[in-house]
């Protein structure tokens, strides 16, 4: 059992691949130009979430290819306009982006998410803006995208953990924080950081992975090099959600969510072998993310539907 009660479960990851060779990442990048469009439009037949968001990604794109604000590496551009997400992450940007599309917000603060949604809603929404990641690297790359895309004027990059922001209390009219709680050990008082900081009346959009049962998960790759291994090198990665796990570390603090949604694999152990998968290979076909959402995902009632693991997105309005 872990410090929060839970069982533990162990992933071993597999050896860095080698780097591919000139001829090899010559034809990923053809099939991707090739095949990406396909799946994308095989993924709108299965009305696969996201797809917009993805379109918006590549648009993205487009402007940075043009920008001469910031030079930015060719292949960032690739990854934006072919296979800009990948896994739940269409889901969970179209979740957030639904929920934001139309509310009036004047400062925002992004938690770590995947940097492709603060960025995209800075594009589309006038707002000040402060995001935080204590990944000084994945950092340096959403300061590199802030200054070629014009938004430095009102973007403040924060290199800490949450817990340790100067930010002042009642600042932000929304926050999100996507697939990021359920990395940090003390999770409760992570998100209790963030209803602080949130305004009354405030918008917080948190997603975190769920399954029937709860259960912490431990890896031996130390991906971040936040948190200490323990003596057989293994890390603690994430949390996987149930019923009770929520209501005890989020809804404690936050009350009751205003509206969620609940979105996994229709296949036990299918996100496990995907994940194996992609940590495996440098030649994981990513252009087939969305079309794989339509046919190994869907939707769930309640998180005790779900056959193996899956992701609930939550938006909570402070009273």
């Amino acid at each position: 059992m872990d410090s929060h009660g839970l069982k533990k479960t162990y992933i071993h990851a597999p050896p860095i691949p080698p780097p591919l060779s000139r001829l090899q990442r010559a034809k990923r990048v053809l099939a991707g130009i090739i095949l990406s469009p396909t799946y994308w439009l095989l993924a709108y037949q299965h009305r696969v979430p996201g797809l917009n968001f993805h379109r918006s990604a590549a648009l993205l794109a487009l402007h940075l290819l043009f920008s001469q604000k910031a030079r930015v590496p060719y292949n960032l551009i690739y990854h934006l306009l072919f296979w800009p997400m990948d896994s739940t992450r269409y889901f969970e940007f179209d979740f957030m982006w639904k929920a934001l599309k139309l509310a009036q917000a004047g400062s925002y603060l992004d938690v770590s998410s995947p940097r492709l949604f603060p960025i995209t809603l800075l594009m589309q929404k006038s707002l000040s803006a402060d995001l935080i990641n204590p990944d000084r690297r994945d950092l340096d790359v959403t300061a590199l995208l802030i200054k070629a895309l014009g938004l430095a004027d009102h973007c403040r990059l924060h290199d800490c953990l949450i817990e340790a922001t100067p930010l002042e209390a009642e600042s932000f009219d929304v926050i999100t924080s996507i697939s990021v709680i359920e990395h940090i050990p003390r999770d409760t008082q992570a998100v209790q950081k963030m209803w602080d900081l949130l305004k009354p009346g405030g918008r917080l959009l948190l997603s975190v992975p769920c399954a029937a049962e709860a259960s912490a998960q431990y890896i031996n790759y130390n991906q971040y090099g936040i948190l200490e291994p323990d003596n057989e090198g293994f890390v603690f990665w994430q949390r996987l959600y149930d019923p009770q796990l929520l209501q005890k570390e989020i809804f404690g603090v936050t009350g009751l969510p205003h509206r969620y949604a609940i979105y996994g694999e229709n296949k036990s152990g299918f996100i496990s072998k995907n994940s194996e998968h992609k940590r495996a290979s440098r030649e994981y076909p990513l252009w087939r993310e969305p079309y794989m959402m339509g046919q190994e995902f869907g939707y769930f009632e309640t998180i005790s539907d779900l056959p193996g693991e899956g992701v609930i997105a939550l938006e909570f309005i402070k009273p």
